[in-house]
């Protein structure tokens, strides 16, 4: 115990603070307190004394993190490739692959078909699944062929069943397809330039489902499901953003955001997203079910249910460790690592 503990304004050590609290409280049980903890200075100020914690942890942004920890390498990747590509490394490599691996299985044990589809599609098969003007400015085109790299894999999933007819006891087909995907990503500055959050070359876990009209609703409430039920199994905090029509793409009926928090930044970000299309995708691209004696578009849905890299930055944030100096690693995600976090 202090003996002048009214001298000590401002309290740097955590073990020094308890031992303030403990003789203002006259010896009753103490609390833990935690970073950042705000103190009730009217509980605490008895003597008039205000004792505080003077915070030298801050959260850390996840591109500082990744230095810090070495867990990839962007300047030499900037050499080879131009900016925005990484060189993942060790760990993070491995729970990348682990973040695939646990989302496509959680989607299978849900009745999903495992995909891994083509990494480019022809111009005339991306024209009946996006508006390419939109998108143009975004896609890589491989030089000199009518070809380009595909953004997600939820482009290919629509094209597998492109001028196809249904029958309509095998609807609805629901499908969860990993690849990489590649953009542009023109526009970022800041932080966002750097690390791997807003990158070129990422990978991706999408639920895609074709279903009959009346039941596109049901099955978008369905993905957005799935997507938060995965969020809660990595204890990642998040939320739900549904988009106003004049944010959403043209081809969209509604859509949600999915948006994890980055104590590092002080704010939430976007880590996927889900769309109902209705028959936007199924009339440009031909695809139906037969219905008695007639023809009907299919309604399509898709959804993210991890994006890996920006899932990666959001991990880092909220499992830093600053009294340990060490990342934290998601108890699902432990045995692609083989370890429960992460140390210099």
């Amino acid at each position: 115990m202090l003996e002048n503990p009214k001298y000590d304004k401002y309290i740097i050590d955590k073990e020094k603070l308890k031992d303030v609290y403990y003789s203002l409280k006259g010896g009753k049980e103490l609390v833990e307190l935690n970073y950042n903890y705000v103190l009730n200075f009217e509980l605490l100020n008895r003597d008039k004394i205000v004792p505080y914690v003077l915070v030298e942890w801050q959260p850390k942004h996840h591109y500082d993190l990744i230095k810090e920890f070495d867990l990839a390498n962007t300047e030499k990747a900037g050499e080879v490739a131009g900016s925005r590509f990484y060189f993942e490394r060790g760990d993070l490599a491995l729970l990348d692959l682990g973040l695939g691996i646990e989302g496509v299985h959680f989607l299978i044990e849900k009745g999903y078909e495992f995909f891994i589809p083509p990494y480019m599609l022809k111009r005339s098969v991306l024209d009946g699944i996006i508006t390419l003007d939109d998108y143009e400015d975004m896609m890589y085109k491989i030089d000199g062929e009518d070809l380009y790299l595909i953004g997600t894999a939820e482009h290919p999933i629509t094209a597998l069943y492109y001028n196809y007819i249904f029958e309509e006891d095998s609807l609805p087909l629901k499908i969860v397809g990993w690849s990489p995907c590649f953009r542009k990503e023109a526009g970022a500055h800041g932080k966002d330039t750097k690390g791997i959050f807003r990158v070129h070359q990422f990978h991706k876990v999408e639920q895609y489902i074709f279903c009959k009209p009346e039941d596109s609703e049901k099955y978008h409430q369905e993905i957005i499901k799935n997507a938060e039920e995965f969020m809660q199994k990595l204890n990642i905090p998040y939320r739900v953003v549904i988009i106003a029509s004049k944010d959403m793409g043209k081809r969209n009926y509604k859509q949600y955001d999915i948006e994890g928090w980055f104590p590092g930044q002080g704010k939430y970000r976007e880590l996927g997203s889900g769309s109902n299309v209705t028959d936007w995708q199924s009339r440009r691209s031909n695809i139906r079910f037969r219905r008695k004696d007639k023809l009907e578009y299919v309604h399509t849905l898709n959804c993210t249910l991890v994006a890996h890299q920006r899932t990666l930055c959001c991990i880092m944030e909220n499992y830093y460790d600053p009294k340990r100096n060490i990342i934290i690693i998601p108890k699902v995600l432990q045995k692609y690592v083989k370890k429960e976090y992460i140390s210099k």
